[in-house]
């Protein structure tokens, strides 16, 4: 068996444009191959299917011309990767399709299962797994006609890009925030210090990391009646240098001085707005160690209290543009598709940004809230690229688009208006 790569977002005759495919010819191009008896698997506007030289003939009959990938099916393997660092640590790996946090490539089934190391100092930075069948790994989704949203406009209006980048320029003016140094604890009290004077009231958790600790900062308005319920807000703060070491500068403007700062501006956004349910706020250690200060946290929920949580909008890297229009990545579950779906339509009615979704969650703070069935989603910058300068001390100011991270901001703010609900 083999494969065949229709890429249809390439523009005919000149391979360096790109253009949105039609989602019409994407689902056309599906049915024919299950058709065929064949398998698919889709990444943005690339299907690749597989199958026995029959299926793929059948496939490929009267369609645009296909790239044929001469390498057995049970050897193509898909990579999730933050940044490039399963390139950076596999060079030797032939990429057969980069589309920056998602990868195919060719690899052994023996060695795919050796090649993640989980390592006593940091997360892994990259998952491997057998190319999935019939699967739709992220897609972009298509434009629809804009519908502002009244009551959102005033509060994504105080969506502030000066404040926002003050903070950031603090958060990464730090030489390092790994989880257990004390800059870490000295940006968590300055962050606490910011949300304290917005009239939220705080509390810390102190969670065990490798011998050490780490804490996480909680911040919560209480709403003014509705159904009791909460909606989450959370970032990681702490920041790390895994090719030179826990001692080593770790700026982190991107990874996660972003998200971080992005909590804070949500904060200033949202202070006067009087939603009818919770708004509980939450800067996170020892994401990069292992979700440890996320993990912790849901832990030590318990089943009511999950069940009063609405949803969860997660943080992580939304200040590197990898794409050409700005673009954000929405990754959640399928208990989540509700709120990947009122993000999608908040950012179509309030910023430019192109909306790409993803139901493959990955090593973000959102990963143990939807392990335990809580509606959280991930909202990152756009994956067709990807910032190769995070976890290095080059992750730093010089490299953030501030205008892409405040459309994102603008997009979370004008969803959780909606999900704070009216009082």
């Amino acid at each position: 068996m083999t494969a065949l790569c229709f890429d249809l977002g390439k523009t005919p005759g000149n391979d360096d444009v790109p253009r949105a495919a039609a989602p019409d010819a994407l689902r056309a191009l599906t049915a024919a191959a299950a058709d065929a008896g064949a398998t698919w698997t889709r990444l943005g506007d690339t299907l690749l299917v597989t199958g026995a030289p029959a299926q793929l003939e059948r496939t490929a009959a009267g369609r645009a011309p296909a790239e044929r990938i001469g390498v057995p099916v049970a050897r193509l393997h898909l990579v999730i990767q933050n940044g490039r660092q399963f390139q950076q640590a596999h060079p030797e790996v032939p990429v057969l399709l980069d589309r920056g946090r998602y990868l195919v490539v060719d690899l052994d089934p023996a060695e795919a299962g050796r090649i993640v190391e989980p390592s006593e100092r940091h997360l892994p930075c990259f998952g491997v797994r057998p190319l999935p069948a019939n699967t739709v790994v992220f897609e972009q989704r298509p434009p629809a006609p804009a519908r502002t949203r009244a009551v959102a406009e005033p509060r994504v209006a105080a969506v502030s890009r000066d404040a926002f980048e003050a903070d950031l320029r603090t958060l990464a003016g730090f030489r390092t925030r790994h989880s257990t140094s004390t800059e870490f604890h000295t940006a968590l009290d300055r962050a606490e210090g910011v949300l304290s004077g917005l009239g939220f009231p705080t509390r810390t958790q102190t969670v065990a990391v490798h011998g050490g600790s780490t804490q996480n900062l909680i911040a919560e308005r209480p709403g003014r009646g509705g159904d009791g319920r909460a909606v989450l807000v959370t970032a990681h703060l702490d920041s790390i240098n895994v090719r030179d070491g826990v001692a080593a500068p770790a700026p982190g403007a991107d990874d996660n001085g972003s998200g971080a700062a992005g909590v804070l501006a949500v904060a200033r956004a949202l202070r006067d707005h009087p939603g009818a349910r919770d708004l509980r706020l939450i800067l996170f250690g020892g994401e990069e160690q292992g979700l440890f200060g996320s993990r912790h946290y849901v832990a030590e929920l318990d089943q009511q209290a999950r069940e009063r949580i609405h949803s969860v909008v997660n943080m992580d890297m939304i200040a590197c543009r990898n794409t050409p229009a700005p673009t954000v990545l929405l990754e959640g579950a399928a208990v989540s598709q509700f709120v990947l779906g009122e993000l999608a339509a908040a950012a179509q009615a309030h910023t430019g940004l192109t909306v790409q979704t993803s139901l493959l969650p990955f090593n973000s703070d959102h990963v143990p809230f939807l392990d335990v069935g809580i509606p959280a989603v991930l909202t990152i910058e756009g994956a067709d690229g990807a910032n190769d300068r995070i976890h290095t001390a080059g992750d730093t100011l010089e490299h953030v688009d501030h205008d892409l991270a405040v459309e994102i901001l603008r997009m979370n703010v004008a969803y959780l208006v909606q999900a704070l609900g009216p009082t």
